[in-house]
């Protein structure tokens, strides 16, 4: 049997059954995604702190695909606007999601997609594509994210405050995951 993702390896032949694996997938990583926003660090220059998301949204895409992936990244986005204190700092609403941050928030929709496109494809087996398909899901996240940014504080004081200082650490979230998923997926006997 071929398997296009982590999540389809353990996904029920009958309808009724995966409709509820699905839905516990999707909420499962809303929630992950949630938590790892607890995992932050304030930077006094900039409205964008670092936290744990990205590497949480990106994992979800590659390990739940396209479909469930950005499913999982907008329950995200409806919990904190419906008012749960799940983005960055326990924030919440729709006032938040419309701040400096929202694009980058917005943005896991595209980068969750995009990489989850990319591990249906077989992306996350080796880490040479496994590393594309993380740096495209994360120049996704930074497209929405820098462009919302840059209309708060400007082009230029965008760049510095929402990209320069983020390299070296979504290089480093990067490289976890590319070293994670093509494991994962040779100790299962690279099922594809």
């Amino acid at each position: 049997m071929t398997f296009t993702t982590y999540a389809d390896m353990l996904r029920p032949a009958a309808r009724k059954q995966a409709l509820i694996y699905d839905v516990t997938l999707v909420l499962g990583g809303s929630v992950l995604i949630g938590l790892s926003a607890c995992i932050r660090i304030p930077l006094p220059f900039s409205p964008v702190p670092i936290t744990g998301q990205t590497l949480t949204v990106l994992l979800m895409g590659a390990l739940l695909g396209s479909r469930r992936g950005s499913l999982c990244t907008l329950a995200y986005l409806m919990q904190g606007a419906a008012g749960l204190p799940v983005f960055q700092g326990g924030h919440s609403g729709i006032a938040y999601l419309a701040g400096p941050t929202g694009g980058y928030l917005v943005g896991f929709v595209a980068a969750a997609t995009i990489t989850g496109l990319l591990a249906e494809r077989g992306w996350d087996r080796k880490p040479g594509t496994t590393f594309l398909a993380m740096l495209a899901g994360s120049g996704m996240l930074y497209l929405f994210g820098l462009s919302w940014l840059a209309l708060a504080i400007g082009s230029q004081n965008a760049l510095m405050a929402g990209l320069v200082p983020f390299i070296p650490g979504d290089l480093l979230k990067i490289a976890l995951a590319t070293a994670l998923l093509p494991a994962g997926w040779k100790l299962l006997g690279n099922r594809s």
